[in-house]
């Protein structure tokens, strides 16, 4: 079956199974080091809740037969090892079969771990590593002919990507209409990075270039990706450069790595290997059930991709939604609607067993998330601060539209572990406070003149208590329960 077969992309099929041996295991790491601490056993919105109410469908997973907090790390530890094999290249080089069975297993256990998250893995690239990397079953070995409907898959999910994404601008803030989201985009982006503060202050008529940059990128390359070469070339080459964009002025977690990934499916070997130069073994016919399974796939992604194509052009467009519980053709876009305001929840402790005005209040720092206005927005992308991107939701809103917060203040009213080892910085090196209390703030980035003068990024107001104090007396001492 010789038609199936697309050469001249080995080199792309090496990136992408490559690359999403790298995001599989950041993922996994992130799973690793954070989900007892979110949703183990004693997390803040523990798993084992989840798992009593939910039907297997409704939340496919492995852990349905049984979870803790130790079979996680287990099932974690081993997507790190499978991935970090994947990224290595081992299995371009393994038998059909094994490849196959290696990225079979590493879909199979994120989901596990996806479909039991809850709030805390409800990010739209959570899907999409789920999609592409359930593609990755069918890439194949660098021994057997890449299939051309493999290309294809990729860039029809590359397609919903940046499509649906630009669709959603659209029609969602008026601000991308008239070309000023960007504006305020850099500064009350979930986690600014290094670059940020930067970025925000370029001249405003280079922002309008930006979201007029962006809309080109996302409502007309696209599709170019099913044209011929070079223009495919082309638009992948545009979605490289936009999304080098996106990584230097934010930290997205590794949704601009991955569909930075996806992008080179759009490049042939001629485009490739100006740049890549590795040793790849002579392509040999693909064997009758490999292509089959290929066929199948293909009739599969397509029967699925009615309800994702549909909603592209619905004037109700959902944003990062699954059809499906398996997540295998999702719905994708960002950034819909920009605030203009920055709030942010400052958590405060006190050893102070009266507090009064004079009690000193303690902030707690966090690993990503703006606190401390002399502190440098760090870089942690493709690394993904779970918690810190939900503090960013939750200044949006009461504390009661989040019932992960309370718990929040209450692990560290007990200092708990875990829960400490989320955040970048504890004030009581592991004391318990006598009360914690959380207060909502207005930040914005200094000026050009206010930074050279105080060193700092940032500048705030007071707007409000978000939650009075606590006492841990109130707590009773009682222990945490387990789910």
């Amino acid at each position: 079956m010789h038609w199936l077969a697309a050469p001249s992309y080995a080199l792309a099929r090496l990136v992408l199974q490559r690359g999403l041996g790298a995001v599989y295991l950041v993922g996994f790491l992130v799973a690793y080091d954070q989900f007892p601490a979110l949703c183990g056993a004693r997390g803040l919105l523990p798993a084992p809740r989840l798992l009593r109410v939910a039907r297997f469908w409704d939340a496919p997973s492995l852990f349905h037969l049984g979870y803790s907090d130790r079979a996680l790390r287990a099932v974690a530890a081993t997507g790190v090892v499978l991935s970090a094999l994947v990224a290595l290249g081992a299995v371009a080089a393994a038998p059909l079969w094994a490849g196959i069975a290696v990225f079979l297993a590493l879909w199979a256990l994120y989901l596990s771990i996806v479909s039991i998250g809850g709030t805390f893995y409800a990010f739209g690239w959570e899907s999409l590593l789920l999609e592409a990397g359930f593609l990755g079953i069918f890439l194949g070995p660098a021994r057997v002919a890449p299939p051309a409907p493999l290309v294809f898959l990729y860039r029809w999910l590359l397609f919903r990507l940046e499509f649906g994404a630009g669709l959603i601008k659209l029609r969602g803030d008026p601000c991308w209409r008239d070309l000023t989201c960007l504006y305020y985009h850099h500064e009350t982006q979930p986690l600014p990075n290094p670059a940020s503060w930067w970025f925000h202050h370029l001249p405003k008529p280079l922002h309008r270039v930006e979201a007029l940059v962006n809309h080109f990128a996302q409502l007309v390359v696209p599709f170019g990706l099913f044209c011929p070469q070079p223009v495919a070339d082309a638009a992948g080459a545009v979605v490289v450069v936009t999304q080098g964009w996106l990584l230097l002025s934010g930290n997205f977690a590794w949704l601009n790595a991955l569909t930075l990934v996806l992008a080179f499916s759009a490049f042939d070997d001629a485009a490739l290997g100006r740049v890549l130069h590795p040793h790849l073994p002579a392509a040999g016919p693909q064997p009758l059930g490999y292509a089959a399974l290929v066929l199948a796939l293909t009739l599969l992604v397509l029967v699925l991709s009615y309800r994702p194509a549909r909603n592209l052009f619905s004037r109700r467009q959902l944003m990062n939604a699954s059809f499906d519980p398996l997540r295998l053709v999702n719905t994708y876009g960002a950034f819909g609607a920009i605030t203009r305001e920055r709030d942010e929840i400052v958590i405060e402790g006190t050893l102070d067993p009266a507090p009064s005005h004079a009690t000193e209040w303690r902030p707690y720092e966090f690993k990503g998330k703006p606190g401390d206005v002399r502190r440098r927005p760090p870089q942690v992308a493709p690394y993904h601060l779970r918690l810190d991107w939900l503090m960013w939701f939750a200044a949006m809103g009461p504390p009661w539209h989040h019932p992960w917060f309370l718990p929040l203040l209450e692990r560290l009213l007990r200092a708990d572990p875990p829960t400490l080892r989320l955040l970048g910085r504890d004030p009581f090196d592991g004391e318990r406070p006598a009360f914690v209390r959380a207060r909502l703030y207005r930040y914005r980035y200094t000026s050009w003149q206010e930074r050279r003068q105080t060193g700092a990024f940032w500048k705030r107001e007071l707007r409000s208590e978000y939650v009075p104090p606590l006492a841990r007396d109130s707590l009773w001492d009682r222990p945490l329960e387990a789910g």
